[in-house]
């Protein structure tokens, strides 16, 4: 397990009072099928923030990279029915990865987190039309590409595109600056 998911993890019980397995079964006593059933959940009836809620929620139903035998099975996975949109997330990973060597890719169910100290954008395949890239930039002024995000998301902006040539210096940018805020 990752240095930034144990800190989380001991957070959590220092905030909360109950352990990562205590909430687990709490989680899992509400029979919930689906993850943002869970978040929904901490959020509303235990005053969660979304970090810890997605934490719980992840864990709760095995989700996230640690609970996965095979880190790539999940990447696969979300490309299924998506094919095409694999060539995107390739190409973002490959001018990512260029930016230092001290990023960790965190693949989930659904979408791949970034991290360097702390989550600087997600990459997520939405639907089998839109490509998202999550952004961790609070305070900047949405412009451009860049959309501002839902309140409490794990992300505070976001770039939509919808094909290889959208991945352009413009966004690029934003994500490099994400990335060197993340320190």
């Amino acid at each position: 397990m990752d240095k930034a998911t144990l800190t989380m993890i001991e957070n959590l019980h220092k905030n909360t009072g109950k352990t990562l397995e205590q909430w687990i079964e709490i989680v899992t006593k509400e029979g919930f099928e689906k993850h943002g059933e869970i978040i929904k959940f901490l959020k509303e009836n235990h005053d969660f923030t979304h970090g810890f809620a997605n934490l719980v929620a992840h864990k709760a139903k095995n989700s996230d990279a640690g609970s996965a035998e095979n880190t790539n099975d999940l990447i696969i996975a979300q490309y299924k029915g998506k094919e095409h949109f694999k060539p995107i997330y390739d190409k973002l990973i490959s001018e990512i990865m260029a930016y230092g060597n001290d990023i960790e890719i965190a693949p989930k169910n659904t979408y791949v987190s970034l991290r360097r100290k702390k989550q600087f954008a997600i990459l997520n395949p939405a639907t089998k039309t839109r490509f998202e890239i999550g952004i961790n930039l609070k305070g900047q002024e949405p412009t451009g590409k860049l959309e501002a995000e839902k309140p409490n998301s794990m992300c505070s902006h976001k770039i939509k595109i919808e094909n290889i040539s959208e991945i352009d210096s413009e966004t690029l940018n934003w994500i490099k600056t994400a990335y060197e805020n993340a320190k």
